[in-house]
């Protein structure tokens, strides 16, 4: 932290200590003893003292201590302070800290000593108005420490172009185009829209509970990377051969169903209650169904926001911010339709290229959740992720598309 560090360097020979609050009774603290038992046993100049807090008062002085030289509150277990650094929780966000800031101390330059730090408040730091928002009704917010909010935004505007969603909102608007009336395509456009993105919402709100309950267990973050991984290959693969084998795509058999739904809007003499009742069930039975097509991003997007071990609260404002993002595109293909009274349908060719472009910052989130999960905590870091896929998919369609059969090779089924 900033200001603080003040005490004795740790040198080249002499050993770093850790010192770590925790508690038997605390599942957190529970699940983080392998991590810290393989990181004590990679790095032979670490030693690490736990401290028992919950259960007897004797090292509460030593915490009151050691948090006061940092500039903290005591709070929460497990607390680590380590080389004039303190942590409070457990993520794989936090661990992946705690590591790279291990091999630092021990491997590039000196440290503070954390339990020799000069007992004093942290400095009053102005914000850095460049990297500061204010967002109404939160407060300040610095893109430094809470890049979740970038992140947010470029995962939601990703999964907006939805192949699935996209083609089914066309569908839905070119056929109620044909009666004729903009208030019913009005009616119809934005209840379709409400409902699923309510039930997107909802489906979201799930899974993040589920994984901000269970991420503390190593295996589940692993299952988060291994499902972003399959949903990209899948995605990439369904470019060059669409719709051969495994698919994450509307199932062909479910087509007519949907068919039929979106024509009984069309009937004349509805009221506009009964109009948005049977909107309402259609958008409803359609949002369950192409779920498994539309719920890559989602999935991805909850584990990285669990490992960031973030509040309800924040996660809600998150949620806002990614529905919101998410609407957008299709809000704006209904703002064109009410206009022209024309909407143009979502072809297979366009659904392909979507699908390859999602497919590949899939795969780029997957190796990073797995990989450098702090790449993730800057703007920088995570603009450069989305980037680098792009830039992939655009290489790959240039190559597939024109290169190749320059030269006589096919690849693929298109």
């Amino acid at each position: 932290m900033p200001g603080l560090l003040l005490a004795f360097a740790v040198s080249a020979d002499e050993t770093l200590n850790m010192y770590v609050f925790a508690s038997v009774d605390c599942p957190h603290c529970e699940a983080q003893k392998p991590f810290l038992q393989k990181l004590d046993a990679d790095n032979a100049r670490l030693r690490i003292e736990t401290f028992e807090v919950l259960r007897t008062d004797r090292h509460h002085q030593r915490l009151r201590h050691m948090a006061a030289g940092h500039g903290i509150t005591p709070g929460s277990v497990p607390m680590i302070f380590v080389g004039g650094r303190v942590w409070v929780g457990d993520s794989p966000v936090i661990r992946a800290q705690i590591t790279a800031w291990v091999d630092h101390c021990l491997h590039v330059a000196s440290c503070p000593e954390s339990a020799t730090l000069e007992q004093r408040p942290a400095p009053e730091v102005e914000p850095d108005r460049t990297s500061t928002i204010d967002i109404p009704l939160y407060g300040p917010v610095d893109l430094h420490v809470q890049s979740l909010l970038f992140s947010t935004a470029l995962i939601a505007f990703v999964d907006g172009f939805n192949p699935c969603s996209l083609w089914v909102l066309t569908i839905l608007l070119a056929l109620v185009i044909h009666s004729g009336s903009r208030l019913r395509v009005l009616i119809i456009g934005v209840t379709f829209l409400s409902v699923t993105a309510a039930i997107y919402g909802v489906f979201i709100s799930g899974v993040f509970g589920i994984l901000g309950y269970m991420l503390y267990l190593g295996w589940i973050y692993w299952l988060v990377a291994g499902f972003a991984l399959v949903f990209g290959l899948v995605n990439v693969k369904d470019y060059f051969w669409y719709k051969r084998g495994l698919s994450f795509t509307i199932d062909d058999r479910h087509k007519p169903g949907m068919f039929r739904q979106m024509r009984g809007l069309l009937g004349e003499g509805r009221s506009i209650p009964a109009l948005v009742l049977a909107t309402i069930v259609m958008a409803a039975g359609i949002a369950l169904i192409e779920l498994p097509c539309t719920a890559g991003f989602p999935v991805i997007w909850s584990g990285l926001v669990a490992a960031h071990d973030v509040d309800w609260g924040y996660f809600a404002l998150l949620l806002g911010l990614y529905l919101l993002i998410y609407l957008a595109i299709e809000l704006v293909i209904l703002a064109a339709a009410l206009i022209t009274f024309r909407v143009e349908r979502f072809e297979e060719r366009q659904g392909r290229v979507l699908k390859l472009v999602g497919g590949l910052i899939m795969l780029a989130l997957a190796a990073v959740l797995l990989i450098r999960p702090e790449l993730m905590q800057d703007v920088g870091g995570t603009l450069a992720v989305f980037l680098g896929a792009l830039a992939a998919a655009v290489l790959l369609i240039v190559l597939h598309r024109w290169v190749l059969p320059a030269m006589g090779v096919r690849i693929g089924d298109e």
